[in-house]
């Protein structure tokens, strides 16, 4: 049986961040996952995500932020590989709108932790976002939220770079490997997966939208996943409004229908398209059942329903789409606790559909957690025990 100091379960972004941070440290980590990561079956692909400073969904997220954006370019001047790219974002929203990204009032939240944070940021009103950023049909009634420093990571590149540098400072990474189960033991904890049996002083779960399969009842109520449609949509008129360089990463509260858009400018060149999504929260599924494939008549409702009125330069011509999962607790929140039951095994999951741009600090402040014992980033209340009742122990 090998072992190690430290076992990783999952190297999506959590995973792939707190491995690359343990070995960093010198400690002795196994990576597992039951594929090959950068994959496009969990939650951390689809070409880009947001990366922003100013949390909506909670003041006590930002600090995690802004340490993930030191760390990107730190793996950027490691790698040479390209992470991150800054090209401003803009929030739209209303009192109008009955719609609210993952949690209430996020757009005053936003203003509210720039304002904390001392985070550069503009209000704008329905003017000037139409002068300065054209490619957005904002109301009279709607306000703008801009944040200079936001921008977009490249999920895929950035799990890459993380497994590549973990496995540079000493981590050894099985992929393809599925895990049936883990116990703790009197000295560790064991992991059993379909080809061998692996010992450890200490274990983290980072199993994104297969986290459920390893919990009791209980605890599985509290997480939900759901299945997420992901548009890359054709430009009419000049694409060059649509370059990075002018066309920041968006988040808009559409004032009909509770729906909420977010997007991107065409970051690999026009014939790439404009990619654009909603939050999507009306059906439950599993990662094992989801429906992967995403149809036509998906592509032209969102574009009819939540596109063609708001920005009319993107195009109903579809280039592409993809699925991908939100695992989301009843708060929209992360829990990064212990494993109810064990004192041995940490979790770093779900991400509740706006976890990547933390990934890389929440990384860190596990490592340093688990190797210095407790000094690092205050990751806020991300625990158990926000939740009634409080999950007992698990079945592993």
């Amino acid at each position: 049986m090998e072992s190690f100091d430290v076992i990783v379960i999952g190297l999506g972004a959590m995973g792939a961040a707190t491995c690359y941070q343990l070995a960093r440290s010198g400690v002795r980590v196994l990576g597992i996952d039951q594929y090959a990561p950068p994959h496009a079956l969990g939650s951390s692909h689809g070409d880009t995500r947001i990366t922003r400073l100013a949390i909506g969904e909670g003041a006590h997220y930002s600090p995690l932020a802004m340490r993930s954006h030191d760390l990107w370019r730190e793996m950027e001047a490691e790698t040479g590989a390209d992470l991150m790219t800054t090209t401003g974002m803009l929030v739209i929203s209303s009192a109008a709108t009955n719609a609210s990204v993952h949690v209430p009032c996020f757009f005053d939240n936003t203003f509210a932790a720039a304002e904390q944070f001392g985070i550069a940021h503009e209000r704008l009103d329905a003017g000037e976002m139409r002068r300065r950023f054209p490619q957005f049909a904002a109301a009279d009634d709607e306000l703008g939220y801009y944040e200079p420093s936001a921008g977009f990571l490249r999920p895929e590149v950035c799990i890459a770079a993380q497994l590549q540098l973990a496995e540079r400072n000493g981590a050894a990474l099985r992929r393809g490997e599925a895990v049936l189960g883990f116990d703790e033991t009197a000295t560790g904890v064991s992991v059993r997966t379909d080809k061998a049996v692996y010992a450890a002083g200490r274990l983290v779960v980072c199993a994104g939208a297969w986290l459920p399969a390893f919990l009791a009842p209980a605890q599985r109520a509290l997480f939900t996943v759901r299945r997420q449609a992901l548009f890359w949509f054709d430009i009419d008129g000049d694409p060059a409004a649509f370059e990075p360089g002018r066309c920041p990463v968006f988040i808009w509260e559409l004032p009909v229908e509770d729906r909420v858009i977010y997007g991107f400018p065409a970051v690999d060149g026009p014939r790439g398209g404009v990619k654009v999504a909603t939050e999507q929260h009306g059906v439950a599924t599993t990662p094992n059942t989801v429906d992967r494939a995403v149809s036509p008549a998906e592509a032209a409702e969102t574009h009819r329903d939540c596109i063609a009125s708001f920005m009319p330069a993107v195009s109903n011509r579809l280039i592409k789409a993809a699925a991908c999962l939100y695992t989301v607790t009843p708060d929209a929140g992360f829990v990064i606790d212990a494993f109810p039951g064990s004192e041995r095994t940490t979790v770093i999951s779900a991400c509740s559909g706006h976890g990547f741009k933390h990934s890389a600090a929440i990384g860190e402040a596990v490592a340093r957690r688990l190797v210095e014992g407790g000094r690092g980033l205050d990751l806020g209340p991300v625990g158990w025990d926000r939740f009634s009742p409080a999950p007992g122990p698990s079945r592993g």
